[in-house]
């Protein structure tokens, strides 16, 4: 499904998004096998807060240096144990990290080669979706029904029928993904239907990029 394009038409940046097990990772490797570069915010996530990072700085200043590791990376483990029963250290890790996260991405989207770039952005939805990523051109979303993200968190990771559930309601609802999206694949099907419906969308965006 594909709507009409928004009032820019010349979208050479299109965000990825999909809830868990919707085949959102299987639809990037896709684009990227037909020379499409595949900006990655769990990349770019990583990247920020490196050693060395000014991202890194900012999060020893705000939680002190017991929150690097012996190495002087972050200590992932540790940290994420903080904010867990934390809400408020929680927001104010997000609040350092998610603006260097989009910055990191749309630097990366703007010198990519290529007729256009892939941003491939998880958590669009929950993290704002066009009000926190105004450059965005489009969105596309890979859709999925509950009842078939359930079975294949079932399948793929082992965990029972509550478990997945509550995997599935921590992010945002289906509803409110295919709100923002201009674009969407609705992969319900085996691995192999990916295909073509990525090839098209290449096509129509490869389209655009030339408009």
């Amino acid at each position: 499904m594909t709507r009409e394009s928004p009032s820019n038409p010349h979208c050479y940046t299109v965000a990825l998004t999909g809830g868990v097990a919707s085949g959102k990772s299987t639809a990037a490797n896709l684009f990227k096998a037909l020379d499409i570069t595949v900006a990655d915010a769990d990349v770019a996530s990583r990247e920020v807060i490196a050693p060395g990072s000014e991202g890194l700085a900012a999060v020893v200043a705000a939680f002190g240096a017991d929150v690097l590791d012996t190495e002087g990376a972050l200590d992932r483990t540790a940290m994420r144990k903080r904010v867990f029963t934390d809400p408020a250290a929680r927001k104010q890790l997000e609040s350092i990290i998610h603006p260097q996260v989009r910055a990191w991405l749309k630097s990366t989207a703007a010198t990519a080669p290529g007729p256009y770039v892939i941003v491939d952005i998880p958590l669009l939805t929950e993290g704002g979706g066009r009000e926190a990523y105004p450059w965005l051109g489009r969105i596309l979303v890979v859709d999925v029904p509950v009842k078939v993200q359930r079975e294949r968190l079932m399948q793929r990771d082992g965990v029972d029928a509550a478990l997945a559930d509550s995997m599935i309601t921590a992010q945002a609802t289906r509803d409110e993904r295919l709100a923002i999206a201009d674009d969407i694949i609705v992969n319900d099907g085996p691995i192999e239907a990916l295909e073509p419906h990525v090839a098209a969308l290449d096509r129509f965006y490869r389209t655009l990029a030339e408009a």
